[in-house]
C-alpha cells in the first residue's frame, strides 16, 4: 500500500458529482472564552453544507473546528480544524480542508467575517501546516493568492497527491465534486513572518510528519501546533518517525510554557488551554511503540497484536478507535518485529 493509501482507509466507491447549494452558516461574534468548548461543526449532507460557523478565540484569531471523527460522508470528510487571522494586510489561512468545496465555503466564510470586522479580504495568503490532504485540498478555493508550506511538505503533496484524492473520493463521494490536488506553491520557512500588525513566529518541527509546521502568536496566545498534537482523538501514524515526534513535543511544550499561551488550536480535536493535548498525544505515543516493542519480543503475530490490544481505558472511547489503531498496528508493527529478530 502506497503512503496515501495508509492516511486513509479506502472504502465505498465513488459516486457522482452533483453538488447541492451550501448554506451559509451564521458567524459568532462574541469571543470564545477560556474554558469554554468551541462548537463543532456540523456538516449538513443533503445540501453539501459543512456548516462552517468561525469562532473568535482571541483579537483576530479565528478557528473553524471539524468533526472530531474519522473521515466520513456523514461529515463530508471535515475532521479538521481550520482557522483565519485578520490583520492589516490581509487574512492568513491556516489549512484549506478536505475539498474544493470546503475551500470555497471556508473562503466566503472568511469574506463574511472580515466584512462584519470592518476588515480587508481582498488579498492575503494561506499557511499549509503539512502534507495530509485535508491541510491543503482546499487550496483549489483560494486562486490569486499565495499558498505556503514547508518545502518537506510540499514535495509530499506533489508526490502523493493524485494518491491522496482518490482515496478521498473513495470515503467522502460528492462532497469531493471538482476537487484537484493543489499542492501550495512556495516554500515559508521558520522564523519571524510579520503580516500587518501581527508578527507570528514559525516553527518547522517534526515527527508526525517530516515536516510539521508551527504557528504561534506570542502577543494574542494562540499556538497553532497542527498535527504534533491530537485531543480526544487516535492519532494518524503514516508519516510517523516517533522518537522524533515525541522529541518535538518536548520542544513544543517548552514553547507553549515559557510563551504562557492560553489557546492550543491542533488540526484534530477541541481547541483547548494549556497541555491537555499535547500530553495525550505524548501518552499514547508511548503506549503504543511500547506494545508493539513488547508484543514483538513476546513472538506476537500482527493478527494476535490487532485482535487483543490492551488499550488503557484513558484512550478507550477517544475517537477514531479502533480504526486508527489496526491502521498503525499495521504498518508500523512489520517494523516492530524485525528490530525483535536482529533484523
Amino acid at each position: 500500500m502506497s503512503r496515501a493509501g495508509q492516511v486513509l482507509a479506502a472504502c465505498g466507491v465513488m459516486v457522482g458529482v452533483a453538488v447541492g447549494t451550501a448554506v451559509a452558516p451564521a458567524i459568532a461574534q462574541t469571543p470564545v472564552q477560556p474554558g469554554q468548548a468551541v462548537p463543532v461543526t456540523t456538516a449538513h449532507p443533503a445540501t453539501f453544507d459543512y456548516g462552517l460557523a468561525p469562532r473568535e478565540l482571541a483579537p483576530g484569531h479565528w478557528v473553524i473546528e471539524g468533526a472530531v471523527d474519522d473521515f466520513g460522508r456523514h461529515n463530508g470528510c471535515n475532521i479538521i480544524n481550520t482557522a483565519f487571522i485578520l490583520t492589516a494586510a490581509g487574512p492568513v489561512v491556516i489549512n484549506t480542508g478536505p475539498s474544493r468545496l470546503y475551500g470555497e465555503q471556508q473562503r466566503r466564510a472568511v469574506v463574511r467575517v472580515a466584512a462584519a470586522a470592518t476588515a480587508t479580504a481582498a488579498s492575503g495568503r494561506v499557511l499549509n501546516l503539512n502534507l495530509h490532504p485535508d491541510y491543503f485540498f482546499g487550496n483549489q478555493a483560494w486562486a490569486g493568492w499565495p499558498t505556503l508550506a514547508l518545502a518537506g511538505s510540499r514535495a509530499g503533496m506533489r508526490a502523493e497527491g493524485a494518491a491522496y484524492a482518490d482515496n478521498l473520493y473513495r470515503l467522502c463521494g460528492d462532497w469531493m465534486a471538482g476537487t484537484e490536488s493543489t499542492p501550495a506553491q512556495a516554500d515559508v520557512a521558520a522564523g519571524p513572518l510579520t503580516v500587518g500588525q501581527h508578527t507570528l513566529v514559525l516553527h518547522r518541527l517534526q515527527g508526525h510528519t517530516a515536516d510539521d509546521l508551527v504557528v504561534l502568536d506570542p502577543v494574542a496566545k494562540v499556538a497553532y501546533v497542527g498535527g504534533l498534537v491530537f485531543m480526544n482523538r487516535v492519532p494518524t501514524t503514516p508519516h510517523a518517525n516517533f522518537d522524533r515526534w515525541l522529541a518535538s513535543l518536548d520542544t513544543l511544550e517548552t514553547l507553549l510554557t515559557q510563551g504562557h499561551y492560553k489557546w492550543v488550536v491542533p488540526s484534530h480535536g477541541p481547541v483547548h488551554s494549556g497541555l491537555v493535548g499535547l500530553q495525550q498525544t505524548r501518552d499514547w505515543l508511548r503506549w503504543l511503540t511500547a506494545t508493539m516493542q513488547t508484543s514483538a519480543y513476546k513472538g506476537l503475530d500482527l493478527n494476535e497484536v490487532l485482535h487483543h490490544p490492551d488499550v488503557p481505558p484513558q484512550f478507550a472511547h477517544w475517537a477514531a478507535m479502533p480504526a486508527e489503531l489496526h491502521r498503525s498496528l499495521t504498518q508500523w508493527y512489520p517494523t516492530f518485529e524485525a528490530r525483535a529478530l536482529g533484523r
